[in-house]
């Protein structure tokens, strides 16, 4: 998946000078000149980080990001204002749990790492979740598995330390089957 991201701001200048200071990123931007075209685009495309501005005409930047948060809370959300205040910041924090909150005029070099590192959340979370659907699938299987075959799932060594596996008729073609399952999703993760 594309490092994509969103910049909501009701100023074209700030798009286009946000755009400029992250040329030499790998990123796919899309731009939004309102909370209501960044949704939008967030139904259209998969997005990773959404920087929106505070301050906009029709839907506010806390509440654009906390209606991002409800509807696609795996998105990252970063807050850009050129009103940095104690209550915006706040508010922000508490209704759109923003990642980091970034004063106009931003530092280039910071904010780039701080899209890096959003990206990087990003990433990780969302294999963590792949991972965790892979387990649980993998739970049940076991336990059909256990009740179609009472004690497979249960260990038994030998005097070596080898694992012992009880002849059960059959028994093969559905462990074939499971543990081709699983290196497939194991090739499908990495």
């Amino acid at each position: 998946m594309d490092n994509t991201i969103l910049l909501v701001d009701d100023e074209p200048g700030v798009i286009s000078s946000l755009k400029r200071s992250l040329l030499e990123e790998d990123l796919t931007i899309y731009e939004a000149n309102s909370g209501a075209e960044g949704l939008e685009l967030l139904k259209k495309h998969r997005i990773k980080l959404v920087i929106s501005d505070e301050r906009m005409p029709q839907m506010a930047g806390n509440e654009f990001l906390a209606e991002v948060k409800k509807c696609y809370p795996q998105t990252v959300r970063i807050m850009l204002t050129g009103h940095a205040s104690i209550e915006a910041a706040m508010k922000a924090v508490n209704t759109g749990e923003i990642y980091r909150f970034f004063s106009k005029p931003w530092n280039d070099i910071e904010l780039a790492l701080a899209i890096r590192s959003a990206i990087e959340k990003f990433d990780l979370e969302d294999e963590n979740r792949m991972l965790l659907k892979t387990v649980k699938r993998q739970s049940g299987e076991l336990k059909t598995l256990e009740k179609k075959h009472p004690g497979i799932t249960s260990l038994e060594k030998d005097e070596e330390g080898n694992l012992v596996l009880p002849e059960i008729s059959g028994l093969d073609a559905e462990l074939t089957a499971i543990l081709s399952e699983s290196k497939e999703d194991k090739d499908i993760g990495q």
